[in-house]
Protein backbone atom coordinates (compact mmCIF):
# COMPACT_ATOMS: atom_id res chain seq x y z
CA UNK A 1 0.00 0.00 0.00
CA UNK A 2 0.88 3.40 -0.53
CA UNK A 3 2.08 5.65 2.37
CA UNK A 4 0.08 9.14 2.39
CA UNK A 5 0.30 12.62 4.65
CA UNK A 6 -1.29 12.03 8.23
CA UNK A 7 -1.03 15.07 10.92
CA UNK A 8 1.23 17.42 12.03
CA UNK A 9 0.95 16.35 15.89
CA UNK A 10 3.75 19.55 16.87
CA UNK A 11 6.98 20.36 18.24
CA UNK A 12 8.11 18.37 21.25
CA UNK A 13 10.44 20.79 23.05
CA UNK A 14 12.74 18.01 25.20
CA UNK A 15 13.02 15.67 22.64
CA UNK A 16 13.52 18.81 19.73
CA UNK A 17 11.53 16.91 17.16
CA UNK A 18 8.68 17.54 14.88
CA UNK A 19 6.06 14.90 15.63
CA UNK A 20 3.79 14.05 12.34
CA UNK A 21 2.59 10.78 11.51
CA UNK A 22 2.06 9.16 8.17
CA UNK A 23 -0.60 6.76 6.60
CA UNK A 24 -1.04 3.27 5.24
CA UNK A 25 -4.39 2.17 4.40
CA UNK A 26 -6.60 2.54 8.05
CA UNK A 27 -3.18 2.72 9.60
CA UNK A 28 -1.15 5.69 10.92
CA UNK A 29 2.48 5.41 11.41
CA UNK A 30 3.98 7.71 14.14
CA UNK A 31 7.22 9.87 12.39
CA UNK A 32 9.41 12.09 13.84
CA UNK A 33 12.18 14.28 12.74
CA UNK A 34 15.04 16.18 14.38
CA UNK A 35 15.21 19.67 14.55
CA UNK A 36 18.79 19.61 13.99
CA UNK A 37 17.21 17.93 10.48
CA UNK A 38 15.51 20.49 9.69
CA UNK A 39 17.79 23.36 10.27
CA UNK A 40 20.21 21.78 7.91
CA UNK A 41 17.70 21.06 5.32
CA UNK A 42 17.40 25.06 5.41
CA UNK A 43 20.72 25.66 6.40
CA UNK A 44 19.33 27.43 9.54
CA UNK A 45 21.80 27.87 12.33
CA UNK A 46 18.70 27.14 14.95
CA UNK A 47 15.75 28.05 14.04
CA UNK A 48 12.83 29.07 17.14
CA UNK A 49 10.29 27.02 18.89
CA UNK A 50 7.75 28.96 18.10
CA UNK A 51 9.00 28.95 14.11
CA UNK A 52 9.12 24.70 13.93
CA UNK A 53 6.04 24.65 12.41
CA UNK A 54 6.15 26.70 9.52
CA UNK A 55 9.55 25.47 9.04
CA UNK A 56 7.89 21.76 9.18
CA UNK A 57 5.33 23.01 6.40
CA UNK A 58 8.24 24.33 4.08
CA UNK A 59 10.21 21.22 4.27
CA UNK A 60 6.73 19.34 4.69
CA UNK A 61 7.09 17.28 1.24
CA UNK A 62 11.18 16.39 1.40
CA UNK A 63 10.17 14.78 4.92
CA UNK A 64 7.18 13.10 4.10
CA UNK A 65 9.21 11.44 0.99
CA UNK A 66 12.12 10.73 3.33
CA UNK A 67 10.05 8.86 5.42
CA UNK A 68 7.95 6.77 3.32
CA UNK A 69 11.52 5.82 2.00
CA UNK A 70 12.40 4.33 5.60
CA UNK A 71 8.87 3.06 5.76
CA UNK A 72 9.51 0.90 2.63
CA UNK A 73 13.06 0.19 4.24
CA UNK A 74 11.11 -1.14 7.16
CA UNK A 75 13.87 1.11 9.50
CA UNK A 76 11.18 1.65 12.39
CA UNK A 77 12.41 2.45 15.66
CA UNK A 78 11.79 2.36 19.21
CA UNK A 79 8.83 0.97 21.09
CA UNK A 80 5.79 1.82 19.33
CA UNK A 81 7.51 1.33 15.90
CA UNK A 82 8.36 4.69 14.61
CA UNK A 83 9.98 6.12 11.83
CA UNK A 84 12.74 9.07 12.86
CA UNK A 85 14.40 11.07 10.61
CA UNK A 86 18.30 12.69 11.36
CA UNK A 87 20.46 14.96 9.73
CA UNK A 88 22.32 12.08 8.08
CA UNK A 89 18.56 10.43 6.46
CA UNK A 90 19.09 13.37 4.03
CA UNK A 91 22.40 12.77 3.03
CA UNK A 92 23.21 11.79 -0.63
Amino acid sequence: MTLTRGRLIGYEFDRMVMLFSMVDGQREIPCAISTSAMDDLEGLARSKPNEREAQFMRLRDLIEDRAARKYVALEFEGTPPSIILRSLDFQS
